[in-house]
C-alpha cells in the first residue's frame, strides 16, 4: 500500500476507483499576428465568447440548488467587469494578436499576480478568474469542457484543485470522496465538500502526480483502481491488492456506525449521567446547511458564517439579498435558535473589491470587527437585515474578534443607528435580540468580565484564540503542528471566559473545532461550558460522549488538567482518565 497524508477537511470515510480531474491542463492557445483591420472581427469574437458563457453559467444556475448561486454569480459579475474586458482589447489593439493570446495573456498576468500574494483568498480569487478565462477560451476554441456533472460512475475525485463552480455542478451522488493537491480548511472546495457530505482530504502536494504516474505506468489502463480516503484521518491510500476487501469492510462499517449513531442520538438530550442538559448547536456556511444541521439532532444554529455572502461575489452582498439568505435559515430552524456572526472578513479571508492594498500582515490588520467599523455603512446593511429577518424566529447577533470594551460598544452604537434606520423606513424587527461577542484574542480572554457588561452571551473562537494565544499561523505548514488546543495558556483563556460569563449570569459557548473534538469534551464540560457549536456531522459523536459521562468526574478531570505544564500532559492526562473517543 502507498499512503498519502494531508488535511481532513470534511469528515467519513470512501472507497471508489479514482477519477483526475484536470481542469488545470493548459489549452493549446494559438499564437499569430493579425492585420489591424482584423481587430474588430476579433473583438466580436470574444464579446460572443463572453455572451455564450453567460449563457452556460445562466444554464449551470437553474440546475444548480438556490443557495449556492453567489459563486455562480460571481463569475457572471466577472464576465461584466470592464477592467478585465478593457485589458484584453487594450492587448488586441496594441499587440495585433489574435483574441485567444489576447485573453491567455491578460489571464495569466492577472492570476499570476493574484497566486504570489500572501493573502490566501487573493490566492483563491485566481482560481475564480482563471474558470472564467477557461470558458470563453473553450468557447473561442471550440473545445468541449470537461464537467464534473456527467460523471456516469462511483468516483474519487482527484485534483490539483477544484474550482467553486465545478463544485456546485458536480453530480454529487456519484463524487464518493474529493483529494487534492491544494487547498485549506477555508478554501471554498473544503466548505462546500463539508456542507455535501462528502468526505475529502486537501493539502496533498502530490496526489494528482501520483494518480497520473500510476496510470502512465500501466496500473490503471481500466481506471478500475480503487481509492480510499479518510476524511477523518486526512490519509488517501493507493494500491489496496489484497486488502480490498478489508477496506470495503470498514467503509461500510463506518457508514453503518455513522448512521445508526445518528438516527439513535437524534432524538435524545445532550445529558449527562447526573442529569447536566447541554445545548449542541451547528455551525453553517451557507442555507444549505440547515438541512444537514437538523437532521444530525442541532438544537440551532450557533454560528452563522455570514462572511460567505460576501466572499463568493467578491462585493459587498446587497441588503435584500442578506436579509432572503437569513429569513431562509431561520424559516427553516422552525424556532430554534440561529446565531449570525457579522462579517468575519480580512486576514486570509479578503475582498479585493472592498480594499485598496494588501495588507503586510492581514492576519493581525483590519480583519472581521475592525473591518466593519471602519466601513459603516457595509456594517449597517448587514445589521439592517438581520435585525429585519429577526420577526421570523429566534435570532441572535455576534461580533467576531471583539478585543476591547471600545469595539463592543462601537458596534452596539451602530447597531442602534440600523435600528432607527428600519424604524424610518416602517421595517418591523424583534424586540430582544441578543447580542453577544466572540472571544478569540487573548486580550478579550483577559477582560472578559468588562465585556459581558454589554454581552448576552460569549461564543468562545479556538481557532483563532489558539492562533493568537500561541503566535502561529494554521494555515502555515511549517508551524502549525505548534498549534495546540490543549496548550495550558490556551486553556486558562477558554476557562476564565467560562467563569467570566458565569459571574455575568449569561452563557458561554465555543464554536471552534474544539467544540467538535470529542477527546475535549469531557474537559469542556469540567470546564463548565454552556453551549457547543461545531460541523453537524460531529454532533452525534459529542453528544454520544456527553450521554457516557457525570458532571462530578467532568469537574475532576477540569482540576487535574490545570495543574498540567504542558499539552502532552494535558492529553496523557484525558487518556489515562478515559476522556478520549
Amino acid at each position: 500500500m502507498m499512503t498519502l497524508t494531508g488535511i481532513p477537511v470534511s469528515g467519513g470515510v470512501a472507497l471508489a476507483q479514482f477519477f483526475i480531474y484536470r481542469e488545470d491542463v493548459p489549452l493549446d492557445i494559438p499564437r499569430f499576428r493579425i492585420q489591424r483591420e482584423i481587430v474588430q472581427v476579433e473583438w466580436d469574437r470574444f464579446c460572443s465568447a463572453v455572451d455564450m458563457a453567460r449563457i452556460e453559467i445562466e444554464v449551470a444556475r437553474s440546475n444548480t440548488l438556490k443557495e449556492n448561486n453567489e459563486i455562480l454569480d460571481a463569475h457572471l459579475l466577472m464576465l461584466e467587469d470592464p477592467v478585465f474586458s478593457n485589458q484584453v482589447k487594450d492587448r488586441l489593439e496594441k499587440q495585433l494578436l489574435n483574441i485567444e493570446c489576447a485573453v491567455s495573456d491578460t489571464t495569466r498576468e492577472i492570476v499570476q499576480k493574484l497566486a504570489t500574494s500572501p493573502v490566501e483568498y487573493f490566492r483563491e480569487r485566481a482560481m475564480d478568474i482563471a474558470d472564467v478565462a477557461q470558458r470563453i477560451l473553450r468557447l473561442l476554441l471550440e473545445v468541449k469542457r470537461e464537467t464534473l456533472a456527467d460523471l456516469t460512475k462511483d468516483v474519487i475525485v482527484i485534483a490539483r484543485d477544484i474550482l467553486p463552480s465545478d463544485m456546485l455542478t458536480m453530480n454529487k451522488e456519484r463524487v464518493k470522496g474529493i483529494a487534492l493537491d491544494a487547498g485549506s480548511k477555508t478554501s471554498h472546495a473544503a466548505i462546500l465538500a463539508k456542507t455535501f457530505g462528502i468526505p475529502a482530504v486537501v493539502g496533498l502536494s502530490r496526489v494528482t502526480q501520483e494518480a497520473l504516474n500510476r496510470q502512465k505506468a500501466g496500473k490503471n489502463e481500466k481506471n478500475t483502481e480503487l481509492v480510499f480516503v479518510n476524511g477523518e484521518t486526512g490519509e488517501v491510500v493507493f494500491d489496496l491488492s489484497d486488502r480490498i476487501a478489508t477496506y470495503k469492510t470498514l467503509v461500510q462499517d463506518f457508514r453503518n456506525y455513522r448512521k445508526k449513531t445518528t438516527e439513535f442520538m437524534v432524538n435524545l438530550p445532550a445529558e449527562t449521567l447526573d442529569g447536566r442538559r447541554v445545548t449542541l448547536n451547528a455551525n453553517i456556511e451557507i442555507p444549505e446547511g440547515v438541512e444537514q444541521a437538523l437532521a444530525c439532532g442541532a438544537e440551532g444554529i450557533g454560528l452563522y458564517r455570514s462572511e460567505f455572502l460576501f466572499l463568493t461575489s467578491g462585493q459587498p452582498a446587497e441588503e435584500e439579498a442578506q436579509f432572503n439568505a437569513y429569513c431562509k435559515v431561520i424559516k427553516e430552524m422552525d424556532g430554534r435558535p440561529v446565531t449570525i456572526r457579522t462579517i468575519d472578513i480580512g486576514g486570509d479571508k479578503v475582498i479585493s473589491n472592498m480594499v485598496d492594498t494588501v495588507e503586510k500582515n492581514p492576519l493581525l490588520g483590519a480583519r472581521a470587527i475592525r473591518f466593519s467599523l471602519a466601513f459603516p455603512e457595509i456594517f449597517k446593511t448587514q445589521l439592517r437585515a438581520i435585525l429585519r429577518s429577526s420577526i421570523f424566529g429566534d435570532v441572535r447577533i455576534m461580533f467576531p474578534m471583539i478585543s476591547c470594551a471600545v469595539e463592543l460598544r462601537r458596534a452596539l452604537f451602530f447597531l442602534e443607528e440600523a435600528k432607527d434606520e428600519c424604524r424610518k423606513r416602517g421595517q418591523t424587527f424583534a424586540k430582544n435580540i441578543a447580542v453577544g461577542c466572540m472571544i478569540e484574542v487573548p486580550a478579550a480572554a483577559e477582560i472578559a468580565d468588562i465585556l459581558a457588561e454589554d454581552s448576552a452571551f460569549f461564543s468562545i473562537g479556538t481557532n483563532d484564540l489558539i492562533q493568537y494565544s500561541l503566535a502561529v499561523d494554521r494555515n502555515n505548514e511549517l508551524v502549525n503542528y505548534l498549534a495546540q488546543p490543549f496548550h495550558p495558556a490556551v486553556l486558562r483563556f477558554i476557562k476564565k471566559t467560562i467563569d467570566a460569563a458565569h459571574s455575568a449570569n449569561i452563557k458561554a459557548s465555543m464554536c471552534g473545532e474544539l467544540a467538535g473534538d470529542a477527546s475535549a469534551t469531557a474537559l469542556l464540560l469540567g470546564m463548565g461550558l454552556d453551549e457547543f457549536s461545531m460541523a453537524a456531522s460531529s454532533i452525534p459523536r459529542i453528544k454520544k460522549v456527553i450521554r457516557t459521562v457525570s458532571m462530578k468526574d467532568c469537574r475532576i478531570l477540569a482540576e487535574k488538567v490545570r495543574e498540567c505544564k504542558s499539552d502532552q500532559e494535558v492529553k496523557d492526562v484525558l487518556e489515562r482518565n478515559k476522556a478520549l473517543p
